[in-house]
């Protein structure tokens, strides 16, 4: 579940299109900074895959870390700071507030996947659901459960709609 970016970039100042237009790299390709800025975020971590991407003209990477069975998404700059790390989480695990603002505003959806995002400091949640009309939605939430942002899912490409 890959997802925009540029919410969490434009908060630091950096515009980010989405990093799976990147191009693909070596793993042993990547700048030392960013190996160790990864390496020391995530020690247990393995490099199983890297993106370049090149954006106004500042260049970000994209590294998968596996970590047991998880994958993780790292975004980081060409010096090594981390922008983005999403981490997938069972839909169980989500905080209560987010169960329960998704419930509210779409009864008896089904929702399948979750992925913890940390912006800036910050933690958001992303959640894929399908409401009880059958709308695949990608949706974006604080940990009290506001929801942020809502992404239908259509045929494999995302078209933004953002929550009002």
């Amino acid at each position: 579940m890959r997802k925009l970016l540029s919410l969490a970039i434009l908060m630091i100042g950096v515009n980010v299109s989405r990093a799976d237009d990147g191009e693909k790299i070596p793993v042993g390709k990547l700048p030392e900074a960013v190996v160790a800025a990864v390496k020391t975020k995530f020690p247990k971590g393995e490099l199983v895959e890297a993106e370049i991407e090149k954006e106004d003209g500042k260049t970000f990477f994209e590294v998968i870390v596996k970590i047991g069975e998880s994958k993780i998404e790292v975004v980081l700059t060409e010096k090594g700071e981390i922008v983005e790390v999403e981490k997938p989480i069972d839909v169980k695990d989500l905080p209560k507030a987010v169960k329960e603002a998704i419930d509210a505003k779409y009864p008896k959806a089904t929702l399948s996947e979750a992925e913890e995002v940390t912006k800036a400091e910050k933690i958001q949640y992303e959640v894929v659901v399908k409401t009880a009309e059958g709308k695949t939605l990608e949706l974006t939430l604080d940990p009290a459960g506001k929801i942020l942002e809502t992404e239908e899912v259509k045929d494999e490409k995302k078209e933004d709609k953002k929550d009002k």
